[in-house]
């Protein structure tokens, strides 16, 4: 016997006339028949035309039918879910409903989907059912000819576009575009801006080139293009994002800093602030913006990536009374996240803390913050010997940068003061050369220090379709020198699932290298001795270097061992060892 909505299906057939009796009692008696095999028997066999099988599913399963030839794709429709994943998804966000989203689906009973629209939306949603042709129809339709926008999500913003500007014209005026908000190039920057957010970006590239304008994010730490725009729209573009960020829109010349408050220019609620950054390039002003999502300003420590050891000793370093406490790594590796949680944790009415911060990414309450201006003469360093009149307990200073900051970081840490701050190095043990080189006496340097972090972000293995498999020799030699561990891994699944849209990574974790004082330690830089001794005294006094962390998260399943080669390499005795696919995955963005 059918299933009951499968009986429902063939019987509401019987009534629109496209079954007879005898066909329909012959359907009745099938048995282990799925709800696809069944479809795919009335279409095939008993010749059902298309809109009565949709009006007969749509009872079935007790979803209303849609039917989407008038139904025009906007931006909007793509607030919430992102427009790949729902081509490869083939379904199409209507808007929202009250507090629900409304998609278009052929297959709403498929559990997956429903999963997946869930951890993307985090809103209330119901399908409505149609023909997957209709939906597919709705994505290909779009044009892409000359001056046209890359991006379905960008669709009404470029039609705007073409009625307003003549796009092949050699020059746009900017007094077309600067006079109201509802001119096109003001909606085309908000909309880049919005667009970046839903997709969990980290930054915003637009970047010009001899003849059109690329723009990029990065998200999970791999950017990916989402339109070109024609250049003669490029300059106006630029402008308005200066206007927004209170730039001098007449000086293309120098690079120029802002921030962007984009709370102000949309009526979204989209609480965001952007950092933006502007030079002048071979083929036109370059910007990049920085998004700083408020409601993610702090996470508890735990939630990281500290190992349960690091994390043990780092929450005892930051609660003690006096000391400099510093984080190493490139620019995007997470430092700043890990200074505002630190702080966020040990925050509390009886303490004085100050920071000084170029720019001020997050704000904290409780705590005191001062935004740097060299044009009016406030510096890192200036702002850290008024802090010292200023009675604080705790100190942040953005970075170490120049020999005054150093020796006044020192001098603070030295005289009853907790300091935390940020150099560029690599890891852990090249702080002290760096800091040396910065005209601190290595004495000062071991006599103030608390203990140095390295880290940086390795992209998540997809929790849904993650694929466990023995490593390869190679693989299992490297696991086995730095953890001493072999046996079972993970490894991304080559073309993802819809909970990661694809692309087999959601989500990124920290690893750290954890570098505290010793009596053998201290030593060691008193005596001037090398950055790789000091590794060594440091590896054997208990620090897991960074290598050794990421190996550690492939062995839990977090990542994969091809992120953890692509983002740290391995120490110098495991060097050889290197698989070269990591590195290759990571130039390919993968």
């Amino acid at each position: 016997m059918l299933a009951r909505s499968q009986r429902v299906l063939v019987e509401t057939l019987r009534d629109l006339g496209c079954l007879d009796e005898t066909q329909t009692d012959n359907l009745m008696k099938e048995s282990n028949v799925s709800g696809s095999e069944l479809e795919k028997l009335l279409i095939d066999r008993f010749k059902t035309p298309p809109d009565p099988m949709l009006l007969a599913k749509a009872k079935a399963y007790k979803i209303s039918p849609i039917k989407l030839e008038k139904f025009k794709v906007i931006d909007q429709c793509f607030e919430f879910l992102e427009v790949e994943f729902c081509k490869r998804q083939n379904i199409l966000p209507l808007g929202a409903v009250g507090s629900y989203l409304a998609i278009a689906t052929a297959d709403p009973l498929n559990p997956l989907l429903k999963a997946a629209i869930e951890s993307q939306t985090k809103k209330p949603f119901y399908f409505l059912i149609t023909h997957a042709e209709e939906i597919e129809a709705k994505y290909s339709s779009g044009s892409k000819g000359k001056g046209s926008v890359q991006s379905v999500g960008f669709s009404d913003v470029v039609e705007a576009l073409g009625m307003e500007f003549d796009l092949d014209s050699d020059r746009i005026e900017e007094k077309d575009f600067d006079s109201e908000e509802s001119t096109p190039v003001i909606l085309l920057a908000n909309r880049i801006i919005e667009d970046a957010y839903f997709a969990g970006a980290s930054d915003i590239h637009v970047e010009p080139f001899e003849k059109v304008t690329r723009v990029r994010v990065r998200v999970d730490g791999v950017c990916r293009e989402r339109l070109t725009i024609p250049n003669t729209i490029t300059n106006s573009l630029i402008s308005r994002l200066k206007v927004m960020a209170n730039m001098d829109i007449a000086e293309r010349r120098k690079p120029q800093d802002g921030r962007i408050v984009f709370k102000s220019f949309n009526r979204k609620g989209i609480d965001v602030d952007l950092r933006v950054a502007t030079c002048p390039l071979n083929y036109g002003e370059g910007c990049v913006m920085r998004l700083l999502d408020k409601q993610k300003s702090t996470l508890p420590l735990e939630d990281l990536g500290f190992s349960e050891g690091n994390l043990r000793q780092y929450r005892e370093y930051i609660t003690r009374p006096y000391g400099m406490i510093l984080h190493c790594g490139p620019t995007g590796s997470g430092k700043s996240m890990t200074l505002y949680s630190a702080l966020n944790e040990i925050n509390t009415p009886d303490l004085c803390i100050r920071t000084a911060e170029d720019p001020i990414e997050y704000t904290l309450p409780g705590i005191c913050q001062v935004q740097m201006n060299r044009r009016a003469g406030v510096t890192f360093a200036t702002s850290l010997r008024s802090f010292l009149r200023q009675d604080p307990d705790i100190i942040l200073v953005g970075e170490i940068r120049d020999p005054e900051t150093a020796n006044m970081a020192v001098r603070a840490s030295l005289t009853g003061h907790v300091l935390f701050s940020t150099v560029h190095t690599n890891d852990a043990p090249s702080t002290v050369a760096r800091l040396t080189e910065l005209g601190v006496e290595p004495f000062l340097i071991s006599s103030s220090l608390l203990c140095i972090c390295a880290q940086r972000l390795m992209r998540r293995l997809c929790e849904t379709c993650k694929e466990p498999y023995m490593p390869d020799k190679d693989e299992e030699t490297l696991l086995s020198r730095a953890i001493n561990w072999s046996g079972e891994i993970y490894r991304p699944k080559p073309m993802g699932c819809p909970n990661c849209g694809g692309n087999s990574y959601r989500g990124r974790v920290g690893i750290q290298e954890l570098m505290g004082t010793s009596e053998t330690l201290i030593h060691g830089i008193n005596k001037g001795v090398e950055t790789s001794a000091l590794k060594a005294i440091a590896v054997n006094d208990g620090m897991v270097t960074l290598h050794k962390d990421s190996m550690n998260k492939a062995r839990m399943g977090v990542t994969s061992i091809e992120e953890c080669i692509a983002t740290v390499p391995p120490d110098m005795e495991d060097r050889k060892l290197i698989p070269m696919q990591g590195q290759e995955l990571r130039a390919s963005g993968a």
